[in-house]
């Protein structure tokens, strides 16, 4: 009950609606502007839009509540956590796949210098 208020819908369809058509709008958008070469803050404004979309086919779909503040930005914290973990991910693809005489990967996350352990 306290999270169907605090979310203005039911946990089920914020959680699936959220993660699994909004997240994966949200992965998608990391990677584009990754792979355009975009800044990192660009990922910002592109969340908080896939969050009003979000609210409102929780409210068109199932009835949630339209305003709800806090709902709005648990959802945009989600979707900017993924698309910064899907822009991270591809840019070091990128970074080590382009320049693999200057870079080697170090993890998931990161890159190096060749070379250098």
């Amino acid at each position: 009950m306290i999270a169907a208020f605090f979310l203005g819908a039911s946990p089920a369809s914020f959680l699936g609606l959220t993660l699994l058509l909004f997240g994966g709008g949200a992965l998608a958008t990391g990677r584009a502007l990754a792979l355009q070469w975009r800044p990192l803050w660009q990922a910002l404004p592109y969340a908080l839009l896939l969050a009003a979309g979000d609210r409102f086919l929780l409210y068109a779909l199932f009835g949630g509540e339209l305003l709800s503040a806090s709902g709005y930005a648990v959802a945009a914290i989600l979707l900017l956590a993924l698309a910064l973990l899907a822009y991270r991910l591809v840019l070091v693809r990128l970074m080590v796949r382009q320049y693999p005489w200057l870079y080697e990967r170090a993890g998931p996350f990161s890159w190096r210098a060749a070379g250098r352990r």
